[in-house]
């Protein structure tokens, strides 16, 4: 690849969305046990519902699913060296875990727990089934060349919204970082175990759960009072949110904007994921206008309105439009040293 597009090694959907999935193993090398990861539960483990499916195209896992993922340790996601893609997730059906990887051109998906059937059902919007790449055309030759050498960026559709909304009120006028460290935190002391052979594996809280937190662990793990606030006033109307996962997007962002807390950035950053919206571009963000901005006009001091007319073209798809962009890895120098971590924890 090209030095001039040479992608940034990220896991975020700020900058991208793509993660690192090793390329699978052959099915019959694969051990008992289906790869699963170091720490695995006994084999008294009730075995897994399964489902095989074919997409439509090519599929890059790593592509369609990094953008669930919170950081390189996030308890809710992981990626073993088999090629599989595990997620704990909390599902209408219960709690459950499922893990997918790619063989042979198809998608071989096994899933444990309460929620194993309402996994495997979901499965195909999962990996972006309802999701039309034909629908973009590129307007840049960078866009053009992105789009050519990712051919197997489809946009995933969780129909899960408190699982992407929390963390991304966590990362509400944060660093990255901190806001990794404190999903982290709170999902490991106040989740479940995960269904299924994997020990590591958490599935986040209830909503309940999120509601009796103390007030002092917010705290510890760096939440500070207005974004704890917003997650406990989301909380409480969990089920009424949950239904935007259904919505068509639009709609679906003006139900969960009706929050105090919850604004245009946080709102598209969860449609994105459980939505799969291709429109869903976000503004307010601190980096990305400028990134666009530098990438398709060479101006990195871009704001979110030269940005979005920067992709008037791409209408219907500028959140697609966007991935591409961020995935390209044309992105202008830092001119000054990273934001430090702050932890308010220590304080």
């Amino acid at each position: 690849m090209s030095a001039r597009f040479a992608p940034r090694p990220t896991g975020t959907t700020i900058r991208g969305g793509e993660t690192v999935v090793p390329a699978g193993v052959p099915r019959q090398a694969t051990p008992a046990g289906s790869g699963a990861p170091t720490g695995a539960r006994s084999a008294t483990q009730p075995a897994p519902q399964t489902r095989r499916w074919t997409p439509p195209g090519p599929l890059d896992l790593g592509l369609v699913l990094g953008p669930l993922r919170r950081g390189p340790a996030d308890p809710t996601f992981r990626v073993t060296p088999d090629g599989s893609v595990w997620r704990a997730c909390r599902t209408p059906a219960g709690p459950g875990t499922l893990r997918v990887a790619m063989r042979g051109g198809a998608a071989e998906a096994e899933a444990w727990g309460p929620g194993a059937e309402w996994l495997l059902e979901q499965l195909p919007a999962l990996l972006g089934e309802g999701d039309d790449p034909a629908a973009f055309t590129p307007r840049h030759r960078l866009v053009a060349v992105s789009q050519h050498r990712r051919p197997g960026l489809r946009l995933t559709r969780t129909a899960l919204v408190l699982e992407s909304l929390i963390p991304s009120i966590l990362e509400q006028k944060v660093t990255t970082d901190e806001a990794y460290r404190a999903w982290r935190l709170l999902v490991r002391k106040y989740g479940e175990p995960a269904p299924g052979p994997d020990t590591r594996l958490r599935v986040m809280p209830e909503p309940r759960t999120w509601a009796l937190i103390p007030s002092w662990e917010w705290h510890r793990a760096g939440v500070d009072n207005k974004r704890a606030s917003t997650i406990l006033r989301a909380v409480r109307v969990a089920r009424r949110l949950e239904e935007a996962a259904a919505m068509e997007p639009e709609q679906a962002q003006k139900r969960l904007e009706l929050i105090p807390g919850i604004g245009p950035w946080t709102s598209a950053e969860t449609i994105q994921r459980s939505n799969g919206a291709p429109d869903a571009i976000t503004v307010g963000d601190l980096h990305l206008p400028g990134i666009v901005g530098y990438a398709l006009a060479g101006d990195r001091n871009a704001d979110d309105a030269a940005m979005l007319e920067l992709l008037a073209p791409y209408a219907g798809q500028r959140h697609r439009a966007a991935r591409f962009i961020l995935l390209s890895g044309h992105a202008p120098a830092r001119r000054k040293p990273k934001m430090p971590r702050g932890d308010i924890g220590k304080l």
